[in-house]
């Protein structure tokens, strides 16, 4: 399982090279600091896949409408890692 850390490099990579984030913050608003929407949002979650190795079911997915920062990706990231290990 890759560390916060871990996961922190690559989401940034992703928000700076895929949505063009400019020195994004992990406490900015994704939507008001980024102009992040809902289309955004469905990529995102497709990288979050591929970077996990599994689909994520509906439910999953329905809990990634209450992200609104870089920490909730993180934290979001590490409670389905951790799900899917149990």
């Amino acid at each position: 399982m890759m560390t916060r850390n871990e996961i922190q490099e690559k989401i940034l990579a992703i928000l700076t090279e895929d949505f063009e984030f400019d020195n994004p913050g992990l406490d900015d608003n994704l939507r008001d600091d980024h102009g992040f929407d809902s289309i955004d949002a469905i990529e995102l979650l497709a990288k979050i896949e591929k970077m996990l190795g599994f689909t994520l079911e509906r439910k999953e997915k329905e809990q990634a409408m209450s992200i609104r920062t870089i920490n909730d990706i993180l934290d979001y990231i590490e409670a389905m890692a951790a799900s899917r290990k149990s």
